[in-house]
Order: C-alpha cells, then structure tokens, then sequence
C-alpha cells in the first residue's frame, strides 16, 4: 500500500482497524478487514501521506496511526540490532 511494491505475505504487516485507530497484526488473527504494507518507515510514511488506509480498511473517518508507527520504528530497530550482531564477529 505504502511503496505499492509486490512481496510475499509473509514479507508484509497486516494492519486492521481497531476503534478509530491503526493496529498491526502480526500474527494476522484480528478479526476484519486487513491491509498490508511493508513494515518499513518509508513504506508506512508514503501509505500515511497517501490516506490510504482510510480506504483500504473502510473506516467512515481518520485512523490514527501513531501506535503503528511505534510498532514499525521498534520493529526496525530489533532487526538493525539482529543484523549487527550476526555481522560482528
């Protein structure tokens, strides 16, 4: 949704709506509709700017996406923090 880019499933984030607001749903059990992004910042900023998830989920108003945005940027860091540690010797 964000980059509009094709990946596997398992390669994405799903993200529901949950009263008013952004939720993702990592192990894509939540009940409702769902919309994929790639769980990177750039992707989520683009998907934000775009006012995408507003459609893609069908929510009658604004989401509010600061908890997702939260989730991506710790997200991102562990796996930052995985990859130096399998580099360092």
């Amino acid at each position: 949704m964000g980059c509009r880019k094709r990946a596997a499933k398992t390669d994405l984030l799903r993200i529901v709506a949950v009263e008013g607001a952004c939720v993702p749903d990592h192990r894509g059990t939540l009940p409702g509709r769902g919309a994929y992004v790639h769980p990177a910042l750039v992707c989520l900023d683009q998907a934000v700017r775009r006012r995408v998830f507003t459609r893609a989920l069908r929510a009658p108003g604004a989401l509010d996406t600061k908890a997702l945005r939260h989730y991506v940027e710790q997200t991102t860091v562990a796996d930052q923090a995985a990859v130096a540690d399998q580099v360092t010797p």
